[in-house]
């Protein structure tokens, strides 16, 4: 099981890196391994210590 550190964002946020590999899994890079697009991830609160993601379809 592969850890990642929570980082201080801003003032009013954190962020958690997500592994590349997986990223690349959901077809999000480009052909230079760089996020191609813009896209959403909607993240939910399930309990403590516990969080779920979802990647949304691109909405305008």
């Amino acid at each position: 099981m592969a850890l990642n550190k929570l980082r201080q964002l801003d003032q009013d946020s954190v962020g958690i890196t997500l592994p590349k590999d997986d990223v690349r899994l959901e077809g999000l890079l480009d052909e230079n391994g760089r996020l191609e697009g813009e896209h959403h991830v909607h993240i939910r609160h399930e309990g403590e210590g516990e969080w779920s993601l979802e990647l949304l379809e691109s909405y305008k």
